[in-house]
This record gives structure tokens, C-alpha cells and sequence, in this order.
């Protein structure tokens, strides 16, 4: 619809973009993602498996679920499936439901398994939404379990914390998000950081 499509206008100047769904019917996301892709010819796919947000959620999409994993693989695998050939389909999870279900290694294996081409991991359990502290031995845990790329998100500030997280986890990149909010040039200075010291 046009609410639909206003949120996905992007110019070819912006690239690489993605444009990420959330939802529980993987037959309706890739036939939403095969109109996009007919649309805007986005570089990527991204499933969120991460959104924390109760009106997500309750709805069975985001993070919801990480709590039901032979869903999470059915809806991964039709997308990739269906769409795989024409773009990548990537995901974004959290590292769990809450501090007794942290299942991201083993959801990384579920997503390889079903086609997704790259993983984001948000160091963070559902239930602490963006309180505490992202466990990137979580992540790393990941980034070594599976053959695809991993991607570390969670408390990135700075170009420091982009060398010091890439070094300690074995990312293979970083995915910075509320640190722009405040500072969108952080990407600029991480860059700079990285290349300069």
C-alpha cells in the first residue's frame, strides 16, 4: 500500500539498502518481498527475528520467534527460497528471549541452514529491550558457530568499540543503532578510527 511503499523510497545515491520484514507467514513475506524487490530492486532482504516491541510481538513477529524455532525456520527457509535468487535474505535476532532461553548459536545454525546469507545479532534478550549491557561473548559465540558473516550490534559508540568488538568477538562487521541517533557521524569518525588509529 502507499503507507508501505512512502517507507521504503530510497535513491540509488543511498545504496546498499535494505528494506526489512517482520511477521510469522513466510508465504505472505515473500510475496511482499517479491514485490519490493519488483519495485525498488532493494540489495538485500532482512527478516527482523529482533524487534522487542510488544505491538511486533504480540503479533507473533520480531523476537516472538526466537521462543519457536521451527517457525523462525520455516518462515527463514520459505523467504530464502523464494527470493534467494534474486537478492540476498539476511536476518536480525537477538540473543534470546530472556536470560534463562539465550538460543542465539543455535538459531544462527537454523537461519544458515535455511539459506540466510548473513546474521545480525543484537548482544541483547528480548526481555531487556535496550536496558543493560549487549553480551558480545554471546555473539561470538555465534560468530564462531556458523560459516556465514556474523554482524555485532549492541552498546557501539565509537571506532574504538568497533575494533575492540570486531578483535574480541571475531565479527565480521558492526551494526551501529540508537549511538547515531545522537551522533550520525559516528560512521565517519568509526571509519576514520579504523584506518588512522
Amino acid at each position: 500500500d502507499k503507507r508501505t511503499r512512502k517507507y521504503t523510497e530510497f535513491d540509488d545515491e543511498q545504496r546498499p539498502v535494505g528494506v526489512q520484514l517482520f511477521g510469522a507467514d513466510g508465504g505472505r513475506m515473500t510475496e511482499a518481498s517479491k514485490r519490493i524487490i519488483d519495485w525498488k530492486r532493494p540489495d538485500f532482504i532482512d527478516i527482523n527475528f529482533g524487534c522487542p516491541v510488544n505491538k511486533v510481538v504480540s503479533r507473533n513477529g520480531g523476537s516472538a520467534l526466537l521462543r519457536d524455532c521451527p517457525m523462525l525456520a520455516r518462515v527463514a527457509g520459505t523467504i530464502a527460497r523464494g527470493v534467494g535468487d534474486e537478492v540476498p535474505v539476511t536476518a536480525k535476532i537477538r540473543i534470546g528471549w530472556d536470560r534463562e532461553s539465550v538460543n542465539a548459536p543455535e538459531v544462527c545454525h537454523i537461519l544458515e541452514d535455511s539459506g540466510v546469507q548473513a546474521i545480525a545479532i543484537h548482544g541483547r534478550t528480548r526481555s531487556q529491550g535496550y536496558s543493560g549491557e549487549a553480551d558480545w561473548k554471546v555473539i561470538g559465540e555465534c560468530a564462531n558457530a556458523v560459516s556465514i558473516p556474523v554482524i555485532g550490534n549492541g552498546d557501539i559508540s565509537s571506532g574504538a568499540d568497533v575494533k575492540k568488538r570486531r578483535h574480541e568477538s571475531g565479527v565480521r562487521g558492526v551494526m551501529i543503532g540508537r549511538a547515531a541517533m545522537g551522533q550520525p557521524w559516528i560512521f565517519q569518525h568509526a571509519k576514520h578510527f579504523l584506518s588512522t588509529g
